[in-house]
């Protein structure tokens, strides 16, 4: 009975702690199979869209006259962008891309969720900096550094012993017995 009662206790804990997070990697899961599914259909706002030209000199690379599909994501500036087509013609590659607004939207709330874990609230930041600053002006904090050696000179002892040389020497060729 108090194995159960502790179980079900650490799994609400468990819930508790890691339960939202992980609606919220659901989320990011649901959003980017949508954005896939949309940007294959070709099925994208225009109005989040940007084109991004890129001077590449690729020898013996024809030109494209259509743009083909590509995949790939990345990030500038806070902002997450899809990319979903590109073309290579007279030795630049325009690659158009998608922002995620969605994304953008999931993480923010992720952000507050992770804040209330906290204990300060935004407002308490200038208070606490001021506070801070102005202990390390009256609380006397000193260290000092010793050193072993006086600059780069070091000690270096030699061994200057008598080498007593015992020559063993065994013959590398050995003689066959002589016939007689």
């Amino acid at each position: 009975m108090k194995r159960t009662i502790a179980i079900a206790l650490v799994l609400i804990l468990l819930l508790n702690t890691m339960g939202y997070y992980g609606v919220f990697l659901g989320l990011h899961y649901q959003n980017n199979l949508a954005m896939s599914t949309a940007l294959n259909a070709d099925v994208y706002d225009e109005s989040n869209s940007i084109t991004l030209k890129v001077a590449v000199s690729i020898p013996y690379m024809p030109d494209q006259t259509d743009f083909e599909r590509v995949s790939g994501q990345f990030e500038h500036n806070g902002e997450l962008y899809w990319m979903v087509k590109q073309k290579y013609a007279k030795d630049t590659l325009t690659v158009v891309c998608v922002k995620d607004t969605e994304r953008k939207k999931i993480d923010l709330v992720l952000a507050d969720y992770v804040k209330t874990f906290t204990d300060k609230t935004t407002d308490n930041k200038s208070s606490s900096k001021i506070a801070i600053s102005f202990l390390k002006d009256y609380l006397p904090i000193s260290f000092s550094i010793k050193s072993d050696t006086h600059g780069w000179a070091s000690r270096v002892i030699h061994n200057v012993g008598q080498q007593n040389l015992i020559p063993t020497f065994a013959a590398s060729i050995i003689h066959p017995p002589e016939q007689a």
